[in-house]
Parts: C-alpha cells; sequence; structure tokens
C-alpha cells in the first residue's frame, strides 16, 4: 500500500436542516509531511470529537483505486483527492483483505487498523445529494480508521509495511457488511467481539444479536 495524497481541511460552513455548522469535510492534498498525532492530524480539522478524531479514529484512509467507480458515478463533480474526507489516499488499500489489528510502519509513524468509516450526512453534503450514502454502504469499500501507535510525519511516496499481522481474521469489509446486514451472520459477529481492537462499546452492541 503506498501514500498517494496527504490531505487536511480548513473549518468550512455549511447548512444543514436550516441551520449554519461547521465541518472538516472539505479536504485538500498537501505538498508537505502531515503528522500524525495519537487522536487527530496535526493541523487538520475535527469539528465532531463525538464521531471523529481520538485514539481509534485518528487518521482516516481511503482507497485511490475506488475514485474512477465514483467519478464515473459522479463526473461533475471537481475532483481531488481527499473528496471522502480522508488524510491519508491510498494506493491498494483493500477492505477485503485488510484485517482489523493489522499493525503497520508508514513513514515515521507506526499504526494500527481499527474500523471502517461510517457514512454521515456530511459525505452527502460534499457530492450534493444525500443518495450516495446509501451508494457508498452497498459499495463496500468503505475506508479505514487508523490508531497511531507511534507519532510522526507521512508523505506521498511512503509505503505501509506490514509489521504485525492480527490474528483475529475479521475484515474491515466483513466487519463494515455486518453493521449494515438486516440479518446478522452469527460467526462473524463471533470473531468481531472477539477482535480486541475494536472498541468495546462496539462489541458490546454487537453481542445483543448473539
Amino acid at each position: 500500500m503506498k501514500v498517494i495524497a496527504t490531505n487536511i481541511s480548513k473549518p468550512t460552513t455549511i447548512v444543514w436542516n436550516g441551520k449554519e455548522e461547521q465541518t472538516g469535510i472539505y479536504k485538500y492534498p498537501v505538498n508537505e509531511p502531515i503528522f500524525l498525532g495519537k487522536s487527530d492530524v496535526e493541523k487538520d480539522t475535527v469539528i465532531d470529537r463525538k464521531h471523529h478524531g481520538g485514539i481509534d479514529k485518528a487518521c482516516y484512509l481511503f482507497s485511490a483505486d475506488n475514485y474512477e467507480y465514483w467519478k464515473n458515478l459522479y463526473p461533475n463533480l471537481d475532483w481531488n483527492w481527499g473528496m471522502f474526507g480522508e488524510n491519508i489516499t491510498v494506493e491498494g488499500l483493500n477492505e477485503s483483505t485488510l484485517r482489523i489489528g493489522n499493525i503497520y510502519t508508514v513513514g515515521e509513524c507506526k499504526v494500527q487498523i481499527t474500523q471502517p468509516r461510517e457514512p454521515c450526512y456530511k459525505l452527502g453534503i460534499r457530492f450534493g445529494t444525500q443518495k450516495v450514502l446509501k451508494e457508498f454502504i452497498e459499495h463496500q469499500f468503505p475506508g479505514t480508521y487508523i490508531k497511531v501507535l507511534k507519532e510522526g510525519n507521512v508523505k506521498t511516496g511512503d509505503s505501509f509495511e506490514l509489521m504485525e499481522e492480527s490474528d483475529n481474521s475479521l475484515t474491515i469489509q466483513q466487519y463494515y457488511n455486518l453493521l449494515y446486514a438486516k440479518v446478522k451472520d452469527e460467526e462473524i459477529i463471533k470473531t468481531a467481539i472477539t477482535n480486541s481492537t475494536l472498541p468495546e462499546h462496539k462489541r458490546e452492541k454487537l453481542k445483543k444479536y448473539l
């Protein structure tokens, strides 16, 4: 997996349900390295700290490989890296094989794969339509959040090198599909609740389905 772009944002004012609010989803590429901290990316904008940022969501990765799919659906948008609100655009990131708990080195950092992105209305605002949320869920390639185990700089051209593979087989895509499935696979639930990288409140919520 290779870093194609590093992206940050400034606060942007939007209107939602008749009220003004700010968002950090309008990320764009920068030419300099970005510093991955324990709870967020330095100089980036994180407005809603309840749902973004923090130890388990310090940085968001999205695959460059999926951009063409979305460009075909929305050809009239002003396309650039960072379109999905990701801090790092990564070539070769595949959620169907990427395991929750895997540890990688990238640039000066050591990071751990934690959980997929669950889309909210702000993605719809950037795309100009809320229908993108359903499309995003159905596409099954949501990108991933990471935990920063060792802080440092990451720059375009850096590679993710696998340092430690999770002994739990749960992939980002399996967990993502589990979240939105009307009928949930018990075996995948059992795998998820034994994955210590997933936040405890996520695992506790799944237990009720067993």
